[in-house]
C-alpha cells in the first residue's frame, strides 16, 4: 500500500511514516517544514520506500497529483501549538480548513480513502470528565485566538464527515489527546517536553496559571498503534475516535514527576497566562478522553504510562546532544 502523509516531518507524521516503513509500505511525505524537520525522517531516509516532497497542502495543484498517485491519504498537517496559534492566527485557519479541503476535495476526484487527526482541542473549555465522542464543544469567543485552531479541527471534522456522508468518500477521524514522546519539542508551547528540557538543562520549570489544571498523556507509541488500527478498519469509515490515556495528573505535579525522574535540581516557577500568552488567554481545568469506543470497536488501549513516557523523552535528548 501506498501511503501520502502530510505533515509526515512533524513529530506525530513521522512516527507514522516509521511505523508504514516497517510493515512493508511506501511513503510519500509532502511537509513544508515550519514545524517539521527532515531530520525526524532519518530512521526512513535510506528506504526505496520513501519519498519526500518539500511543498504545502495549500497548494490545490501538488495535492491534486500526489493524492492521485497513491492509495491512501493520511491527514496530519496543520498549524499546531498553543504558541503559534495565539500568535498567528490566521495562518492556524487558513492552513487547517483550506488545507484540509484542498485534500477532500482530491481524494473524491481520485476516490481515495483518507484518515484525517484531528484534536481534543475542539471540546474546547468543556471540562466534563471523561469527554466522549458526542460530547459538546464549549469554546469562547471567535475573536479571542485561542480558539481558533478549535474552531479550524471541528471545521476539519465537520467537511469530512460530510464528504462520507454526502459522497460516500472513505474518510477517517481520530482526536488525539496530549500526543508526546521522542522528538517532540517544546518550542510551540508543549508543556512536557518543555519541563524536560528545562530540568536536563537545570533551568526553571515554569508553570502556567495557578498549574492545578489536569491533563492526560499519550505515549506516541500508542498513538501510532491506534491510528493504525482506525486506518486499516472498515468499522472504522465515518466515525470518529478518540485517542488518549484516560490517566490525569496535574501540571503541578506533572513538573514535580519530571524533576524527581531526572534527578534535576530545577525549581518550579509559576508565570500567570497573560505573561504568557497575552491578556484575553483562555485555558481549561481538565482534559481526560474517554476511550470506550475505540476498546469496543477496534480493541485498542495504551499500554505505557507516564514514567514510560518521560524516560523515552529523556533517553532521546540525552542521545541527541
Amino acid at each position: 500500500m501506498k501511503y501520502l502523509i502530510t505533515g509526515g516531518a512533524g513529530f506525530i507524521g513521522s512516527h507514522l511514516a516509521d511505523a508504514l516503513i516497517d510493515r512493508g509500505d511506501s511513503i510519500v511525505i509532502l511537509d513544508n517544514l515550519s514545524t517539521g524537520s527532515i531530520g525526524n525522517l532519518s530512521r526512513v531516509s535510506n528506504s526505496n520506500s520513501y519519498k519526500f516532497i518539500s511543498g504545502s497542502i495549500l497548494d490545490e495543484e501538488l495535492v491534486d497529483g500526489l493524492v492521485a498517485s497513491v492509495d491512501y491519504v493520511m491527514h496530519l498537517a496543520a498549524a499546531v501549538g498553543v504558541f503559534n496559534i495565539v500568535n498567528q492566527p490566521l495562518v492556524s485557519l487558513n492552513t487547517n480548513i483550506r488545507g484540509t479541503e484542498n485534500i477532500l476535495v482530491a481524494a473524491k476526484k481520485h476516490q481515495k480513502p483518507v484518515l484525517i487527526t484531528s484534536s481534543s482541542e475542539i471540546y474546547g473549555k468543556n471540562s466534563s470528565v471523561p469527554l466522549n465522542e458526542e460530547s459538546d464543544r464549549v469554546i469562547g469567543s471567535p475573536l479571542k485566538s485561542r480558539w481558533s485552531y478549535s474552531s479550524a479541527k471541528a471545521l476539519d471534522e465537520a467537511l469530512g464527515f460530510f464528504y462520507y456522508m454526502e459522497h460516500g468518500l472513505p474518510v477517517r477521524l481520530v482526536r488525539l489527546f496530549n500526543t508526546v514522546g521522542p522528538r517532540q519539542v517544546g518550542n510551540y508551547g508543549m508543556v512536557l517536553p518543555r519541563f524536560i528540557s528545562a530540568a536536563l538543562s537545570g533551568e526553571d520549570l515554569v508553570v502556567y496559571g495557578d498549574g492545578k489544571q489536569s491533563r492526560c498523556f499519550t505515549h506516541i507509541n500508542d498513538a501510532i498503534a491506534a491510528i493504525l488500527k482506525v486506518s486499516d478498519s472498515q468499522a472504522a469509515i465515518g466515525e470518529v475516535f478518540n485517542i488518549g490515556n484516560d490517566q490525569e495528573i496535574s501540571i503541578n505535579e506533572l513538573a514535580k514527576l519530571v524533576i524527581s525522574q531526572t534527578a534535576s535540581k530545577s525549581s518550579i516557577v509559576s508565570k500567570s497566562y497573560r505573561d504568557a500568552y497575552g491578556s484575553g488567554f483562555e485555558d481549561l481545568v481538565r482534559r481526560v478522553p474517554d476511550i470506550t469506543k475505540i476498546k469496543r470497536v477496534l480493541g485498542w488501549a495504551p499500554n505505557l504510562g507516564l514514567n514510560e513516557i518521560i524516560s523515552d523523552i529523556v533517553a532521546f535528548n540525552q542521545s541527541a546532544t
